[in-house]
């Protein structure tokens, strides 16, 4: 098992237990998601998440498959770029999730989990996942269904929040995810389930591989150019190419 991080035993105890307790957290948070986000990330996120995309190579005339793709965050930048010309489909395993994206996003949505995507092979120029890396079960099956989706030649980008490397910023990103972003969500939201998705999206970070092995499991999954990009000290951009 190459898990991106042990079972986080307050929420659950063993790592088959995992996917069940990620869907329902995210079906229960659903409909606060994407407030959530817009004020937690200060209504910065759209840009960051254009700007990586085009930085990692995607361009009009693309297919693309954005992976765990939420209520369609990503997915909304992709189609930025793409403007009208070329596909995106989103897979997400909560239906909450896909409910939601459905409401405001103009672009196709199936139901799907990370490690068995329901597409046939070498169908997509491009994979994105943004911010959902720590809730797969298994890095190793995960990249290799990633190479197996993608046609050579095709480009992924891994968007993740991973874990500063200096005290410091360690001390305040450990702050503010794992205390005043919890709080805020609450506030804004009134809702514990929304609260509760924040205090494990810290738990998450902070328990997850070092970036290191990331990239390792990408190489060793067949990936070719695999590179990581840090922005902020904690916003990583995984890039890698599929062999062609």
């Amino acid at each position: 098992m190459n898990s991106p991080h042990q079972p986080i035993t307050t929420r659950y105890h063993e790592d088959r237990e995992k996917h069940a307790y990620v869907r329902d957290l995210f079906n229960r948070s659903a409909p606060h998601y994407d407030r959530v986000a817009n004020v937690g990330f200060l209504g910065t996120g759209h840009f960051h998440r254009k700007r990586s995309l085009k930085l990692a190579g995607l361009k009009p005339g693309m297919d693309v498959i954005d992976v765990a793709c939420g209520t369609g965050a990503v997915t909304r930048a992709i189609l930025d770029i793409l403007a009208g010309n070329g596909h995106v489909l989103g897979v997400d395993p909560s239906e909450g999730m896909i409910a939601e994206a459905r409401k405001h996003v103009p672009a196709e949505f199936k139901l799907g989990r990370a490690e068995q995507l329901p597409v046939p092979d070498a169908a997509f120029d491009f994979l994105s996942m943004g911010y959902a890396l720590r809730h797969v079960e298994d890095l190793a099956v995960a990249f290799t269904e990633y190479r197996r989706v993608l046609k050579p030649g095709g480009r992924l980008l891994i968007l993740e929040i991973s874990k500063p490397a200096s005290r410091l910023s360690m001390a305040f990103s450990r702050l503010y995810f794992r205390n005043v972003l919890p709080w805020i969500s609450r506030i804004v939201t009134g809702s514990k389930d929304a609260s509760e998705m924040m205090a494990y999206y810290w738990e998450t970070i902070d328990a997850c591989v070092p970036p290191d092995v990331i990239l390792t499991a990408l190489a060793e999954s067949g990936f070719q150019n695999v590179k990581r990009r840090v922005e902020l000290g904690i916003c990583s951009q995984y890039t890698a190419v599929r062999p062609g």
